[in-house]
């Protein structure tokens, strides 16, 4: 028999007979041991179940999103100190969530990976304080965190030092806020105080059919309001990227998320100091050589004769960016404005473009808040932005105004005027009312304004207006039986051929330059050249007031 023979380790384990923790050999062995241990912390039986509903692991999850091999692992050896509820009779290594650093696609990142397969993934004191800790460095290093998310809320058994620890971990979710990218995947169930850390995240990935989150269960809901409602349909990847606009993308499968996750983060800079990654690109020349391509062409012919005819602005957003390589974000929530990531001359850039293929573009309360989050984001990590610009107002309706959209709309404003990064914006038809001032006008601070031939610069659409500014003259002649509607279609002409144009605001420099459709690209590349030395600050405060 060994001298360790029954012999328990400060978890409560037994050491096997074979290690003889006294020697330099039984050392090393109880190492192997305890890592074992940590690795195969959840039990067969859990990972068998959490494999059968489409779902990976904690650590399977990690080894998908990092570079083979370059994952170092932090705090594996950790164990909650509880003693409660008879829980001192449990305590795996690792307490339920896996933390770390290591590359992704070759640069640094630290990561958060909570594991179902102990306590539900339930959070409890050293649980959060193993994530507030590779929080820590993550904005110590000046590199993103991940989250990967799946947890039953705070652990019950340890009572409120488990939302003590929420708290600790949302305070450094703001405070990394624009700092570092925070990204935050929902790869299961999320319940209770497991969903506001990623709520205040820069971006929420769900997966369709596997994960949800809420902040009271079905249950619940059916015990208060007596409403009946699955998990699906309360906090699914869908209903959170349809309705809620919790979420940012919505993977197909695990493998599809960390994919996006993935290339979301090679569009990001490390932090806020740094810009964002470079990549070689045979696009471009040095300037004299830029060509029309075919492609340019094609969007000569892109706007239709009639003024409410629809288009898809997809086709203006992949022509002017490389390789027509366009990373949406939030596809499913407000179609009727387009955010998200490309790359002009291999440098990252955000778009932001009105849908005249959804409500024919107008901004809505979803809409505007959407696009403010998306500037701002921008704004926050030094990423130029791109707008297009085809907008007919303002969604009108009581739903809209009841909801607040004065309020609400007021944040693209307030969004765009903030930004200092470089601002590029091009009115390809439609810009009428508030909505011209709102997406990226030269008043609220915009650098550089193009527009195309096709554009409509005015107060209101022309029939509007006719029935407006001619409402006595069309009102007498319809009295005396005169051809109203012939009289209005000419006021209309008269109407679109003095106002709806860009030349007026071009006269007043109010747009830079009325360029073709074919243009665009080589102008927008012209633009993000000599704005990329731009230098603006803020006036000194503690911060804005921005209207939430």
């Amino acid at each position: 028999m060994s001298a360790a023979a029954g012999h328990q380790d400060t978890g409560g384990t037994e050491v096997p007979e074979d290690i003889d923790i006294h020697t330099t050999a039984g050392k090393l062995a109880d190492l192997d041991r305890r890592v074992d241990e940590a690795v195969h912390a959840g039990s067969a039986k859990a990972v068998e179940k959490q494999h059968a509903k489409g779902k990976m692991t904690a650590r399977e999850r990690i080894e998908k999103l990092f570079d083979e091999g370059s994952f170092v692992e932090l705090d594996e050896l950790a164990r909650h100190r509880s003693t409660a509820f008879g829980l001192e009779k449990n305590r795996p290594y690792g307490d339920g969530v896996i933390t770390g650093f290591g590359t992704i696609d070759g640069r640094q990142a630290c990561v958060f990976s909570q594991d179902f397969t102990i306590f539900g993934g339930s959070l409890g004191e050293v649980y959060g304080e193993k994530i507030t800790k590779v929080m820590d460095l993550a904005i110590k290093t000046g590199c993103p965190i991940i989250g990967i998310n799946e947890g039953a809320g705070a652990r019950i058994q340890e009572g409120v030092v488990s939302l003590g620890l929420y708290g600790e971990i949302f305070r450094r979710n703001v405070h990394a806020s624009g700092v570092i990218p925070q990204i935050s995947l929902i790869m299961g169930s999320c319940a209770g105080g497991h969903v506001y850390s990623p709520a205040v995240t820069d971006f929420t990935i769900m997966v369709d059919g596997t994960s949800n989150m809420f902040i009271t269960g079905p249950d619940v809901i059916k015990t208060v309001t007596g409403e009946d409602v699955t998990m699906e349909e309360l906090g699914g990847a869908r209903a959170h990227n349809t309705k809620s606009g919790n979420a940012h993308y919505m993977g197909s499968d695990e493998d599809d998320a960390l994919e996006y996750t993935k290339a979301l983060l090679s569009y990001l800079p490390q932090n806020n100091l740094d810009d964002p990654p470079t990549y070689d690109t045979a696009s471009f020349g040095g300037g004299a050589d830029l060509e029309i391509s075919e492609l340019d062409r094609a969007l000569d012919t892109l706007i239709p004769d009639g003024a409410n005819q629809p288009y898809d602005m997809h086709t203006v957003i992949t022509s002017v960016l490389d390789d027509e390589e366009f990373l949406e974000v939030m596809e499913l929530f407000a179609p009727n404005i387009v955010v998200g990531y490309g790359r002009v001359e291999g440098k990252s850039v955000g778009v932001v473009a009105n849908q005249p293929m959804q409500f024919a573009g107008t901004l809505d309360i979803d809409a505007s808040e959407k696009a403010a989050r998306f500037v701002r984001t921008c704004d926050a990590f030094n990423i130029p932005v791109l707008t297009f610009v085809d907008v007919p107002g303002f969604l009108p309706g009581t739903d809209q105004e009841w909801n607040g959209i004065i309020r609400r709309g007021a944040k693209l404003i307030y969004a765009y005027a903030e930004a200092t990064v470089p601002l590029v914006t091009i009115i390809t038809r439609k810009a009428y009312g508030g909505a011209y001032d709102v997406m990226g006008s030269k008043h609220l601070g915009a650098d550089i304004n193009l527009a195309w031939p096709t554009a409509q610069i005015a107060v209101m659409g022309a029939q509007g207006a006719a029935n407006i500014v001619y409402r006595k003259e069309l009102a007498q002649l319809d009295k005396d039986g005169g051809d109203v509607e012939e009289r209005r279609a000419e006021l209309i002409a008269e109407y679109e051929d003095a106002l709806a144009n860009p030349y007026i605001a071009a006269e007043r420099g109010y747009i830079d330059a009325v360029i073709t459709p074919h243009e665009t690209r080589i102008e927008v590349v012209r633009a993000l050249r000599l704005l990329a030395s731009k230098r603006e600050t803020l006036p000194p405060k503690k911060h804005g007031n921005i209207p939430l």
